[in-house]
């Protein structure tokens, strides 16, 4: 029954999704601390929803403790335990340099053939989301990315894009690859294998159409072309920071994979499993740089400076490796150098050191270094002092005191202390907060009533339902607050309506389908990797428009929407024949 409790909160979550679209923020100035701006945006705007909705009594205790604990066999706890374990195991391996270690490899092997270049390319971003998932991917190979196009001259959107759709299509192959498969295994009771043996084919067909949509619209020479200024030799071992840990890691993350696809018949919560290989990964970064630091082996690379508080050190080995093959090659300024791109405005350079991965869903806070001799830097600290005088320094004895003790453990322990900022907190409120309001959504009667529209729409039958939830996901991940909330709100429509065992386990399918792909869309917060992938450009000094994002992903998504959900459904049809 729809009453005007129904409505008010159907209204605040459309708002809150708004929000998280389209984040805004306002001046307040607030006595002893000066003017601040409060944001409203993924981290905040749901969970400023709740509160009024609570104080509105359209939702209550027990709604957020759902939320919290999870119904239906969906326990959002172990979903967040299980993405933190595996993204700190994946974030400390990236920093080895494993990452970058294979983009030189593979950077070696295509020479200065354009196309073979970014067919390899491509390749390794998928293997490597394949393995590790999207984020980590994004995080080094984004960087990467930016050096490379810039040392050889190339326009740096074709190779972006296609990192991008890369790394987001990979991401369904396992159910570890994205927060959103393990909703939906949860959801759906799908087993961990059986969720890669449905998928790995349509993610086969997608990464393929994928890169021929891509390969069609970057086909002229002005995007790529078939002769690229080459680096020279690019040394793999030369930003291997770590080779035992690099070691260590893989052994330990590999072993974890296994030991989840073997323990994944015993109906053991995975958390379980992938937490113990965290904290043992967690206790050998502590263990093995306290050893490297008494032993004075720590790289300087890994060392911050006086004063700084470094996520990703400023004296980047990878930085340094490509001004050694620029100086032997004698790199000569192209065309392609000169030429203005009306599409992005590209101004990072190679005397730019900044490396640090930017706060996730803060781009806002990722600016790059002023260097000395910075024209600039008169100006920044210019405003920087004004700034201070506006908003004074609260407790500024504490806060020396607190910056002290951080540079000190970044000396002693940069593994963990260059890790720790790059891991997702910001998903901890937004997905509780999802689970929250849709559980406010489902308490005053609204996914009931999305059901009954299903079962009207699909009459209950298997393809109908691939296709509508698969299309409706898609969408839903770019208007209803990233992927994580469309998948929330889907797998909750199609278990209330109660549908047949085939055309329930259908939608689970294209629902994964289209919660990956989905990414790869028209705007940025289709996926916290879009957010992040978007705050890295802006460090950089690369802005790409929305507008820019949207147009060239729409042949991409359009193709692997369809061939997608086309593999789907005639998996359902062999199977439920």
């Amino acid at each position: 029954m729809i009453s005007r409790f129904s409505i008010v909160t159907l209204v605040f979550f459309i708002i809150s999704i708004i929000l998280v679209i389209q984040p805004v923020s306002f001046p307040i100035r607030l006595p002893y601390i000066g003017r601040r701006r409060i944001p409203l945006n993924l981290t905040t705007a749901p969970i400023l929803t709740i509160a009024l909705l609570w104080a509105a009594q359209c939702l209550g205790p027990t709604q957020i403790r759902d939320g919290i604990v999870g119904t239906d066999g969906v326990k959002p706890y172990n979903i967040l335990i299980l993405f933190f374990s595996l993204a700190y195991m994946a974030i400390t391996l990236d920093i080895t340099g494993v990452l970058q270690a294979a983009a030189f490899w593979v950077s070696n092997k295509g020479g200065s053939h354009g196309w073979r270049l970014y067919f390899y390319f491509y390749i390794m971003l998928t293997i490597l989301s394949v393995v590790l998932g999207n984020d980590p991917v994004i995080l080094s190979g984004t960087v990467f990315l930016v050096y490379y196009t810039n040392a050889t001259g190339l326009e740096p959107t074709p190779w972006l894009m296609a990192e991008f759709a890369a790394a987001n299509t990979a991401s369904m192959v396992l159910f570890l690859g994205n927060p959103t498969n393990v909703v939906i295994c949860e959801g759906f009771l799908i087993n961990n294998v059986a969720f890669t043996a449905y998928t790995i084919l349509p993610f086969l067909a997608c990464i393929v159409t994928s890169f021929i949509a891509l390969a069609f619209q970057f086909r002229g020479s002005k995007h790529i072309p078939k002769k690229i200024q080459h680096t020279g030799y690019l040394n793999p071992r030369g930003v291997l920071r770590d080779p035992v840990s690099a070691w260590v890691g893989s052994i330990l993350l590999g072993s974890c994979l296994v030991v989840i696809i073997v323990v994944s018949f015993f109906k053991v919560d995975v958390w379980m499993i992938t937490l113990p290989f965290a904290v043992a990964k967690f206790i050998w970064d502590l263990s093995w740089d306290h050893f490297r630091y008494i032993t004075g082996r720590i790289p300087h690379a890994l060392q911050p400076k006086e004063g700084e508080i470094p996520t990703e050190q400023s004296d980047d080995p990878m930085l340094s490796e490509f001004r050694r093959a620029m100086t032997l090659t004698e790199v000569v300024p192209t065309k392609q150098e000169t030429r203005q791109n009306t599409l992005v405005s590209v101004s990072p350079t190679l005397n730019d050191s900044s490396a640090s991965a930017p706060k996730l869903l803060s781009p806002a806070s990722t600016t790059g270094e002023t260097k000395p001799g910075n024209p600039g830097k008169a100006q920044a600290e210019s405003d920087t002092t004004k700034n201070q005088e506006t908003n004074p320094v609260l407790f500024p004895t504490l806060q020396r005191r607190m910056h002290s003790i951080h540079s000190t453990l970044s000396a002693h322990f940069p593994t963990f202390l260059t890790a720790l900022p790059r891991l997702p907190f910001a998903l901890v409120p937004f997905a509780f907060s999802q689970f929250i309001l849709i559980e406010a959504l489902d308490h005053q009667g609204w996914i009931d009533v999305f059901a009954r529209w299903l079962v009207i729409a699909s009459k209950g039958r298997i393809h109908p339902c691939v296709w509508l939830v698969g299309v409706i996901g898609v969408i839903l991940c770019n208007i209803a607050g990233t992927n994580i909330g469309a998948t929330i709100l889907l797998t909750k429509v199609v278990r209330a309506a109660e549908l047949s065992h085939e055309s329930t386990r259908a939608s689970g399918i294209a629902l994964a389908v289209a919660s990956n792909i989905g990414a790869v869309s028209f705007t940025f917060s289709a996926s916290l990797a879009g957010l992040l992938w978007k705050a890295i450009l802006e460090q950089k000094g690369i802005k790409i428009k929305q507008t820019t994002f949207a147009y060239w992903n729409l042949l991409p998504i359009f193709v692997m929407t369809g061939v997608g959900l086309g593999i789907v459904s005639a998996e359902m049809a062999v199977l439920y024949r």
